[in-house]
């Protein structure tokens, strides 16, 4: 998993509510275990239509946010089924933050485990990040983990706060199984004493 510790980047705005994990990857493409290539069926409903064409309206269709790594969402975000693809799909296109006032529990989780930091701030913050993301590619927000704040293109921060544990797994870049190999040596160790103790196991 990728370290992450200061982003700035282009932010996408994207006020609606309860945008499911359905509309963030849609059903049809959770057949793959593979966490790449996701990112082309990001919000695929939202962004195509039935012909496969982009939808210019889309923001991530429009070229002042093709490349954005922030999203600043209205409430809810990542609601819907538990599916580990969303977050897959989000990193895959490049996203590694979302801004909200609240995410469902299992997404919020999910990000952390693949290195995309959610952010839960107040309204009023979410209304200014959102109000900077709309004026498009040269408004670049920054997002400090160490520090943990957002600072927007005029220079506006934001405190946030942050599990320390998950900064901790974010800053050092370690997921699941980043965090069973810092403990390799121990784990060496004690199955060195088992096979000496219990040969027979």
């Amino acid at each position: 998993m990728d370290k992450f510790n200061t982003l700035t980047g282009i932010a996408a705005p994207m006020p609606l509510v309860n945008i499911d994990t359905d509309m963030i990857i849609p059903k049809q493409f959770l057949k793959t275990i593979h966490r790449s290539g996701l990112g082309k069926n990001l919000f695929d409903e939202m962004r195509y239509d039935a012909q496969g064409n982009e939808l210019p309206d889309f923001v991530l269709n429009q070229p002042a946010y093709r490349d954005s790594q922030i999203i600043v969402a209205g409430d809810n975000f990542g609601c819907g089924s538990s599916r580990e693809h969303a977050p897959w799909a989000l990193l895959d296109f490049g996203i590694r933050c979302v801004i909200s006032t609240s995410f469902a529990d299992i997404f919020f989780n999910n990000c952390f485990k693949n290195g995309i930091l959610p952010i839960v701030m107040p309204q009023e913050v979410v209304d200014a990040l959102m109000e900077d993301a709309r004026k498009g590619a040269n408004a670049r927000i920054t997002v400090d983990l160490e520090n943990q704040t957002v600072t927007t293109s005029d220079g506006q921060s934001f405190p946030f706060e942050v599990d320390a544990f998950r900064k901790h797994c974010l800053l050092n870049g370690l997921d699941d199984i980043g965090l069973t190999m810092e403990k390799a040596a121990n784990i060496d160790t004690y199955e060195a004493q088992m096979a000496q103790s219990r040969p027979w196991v």
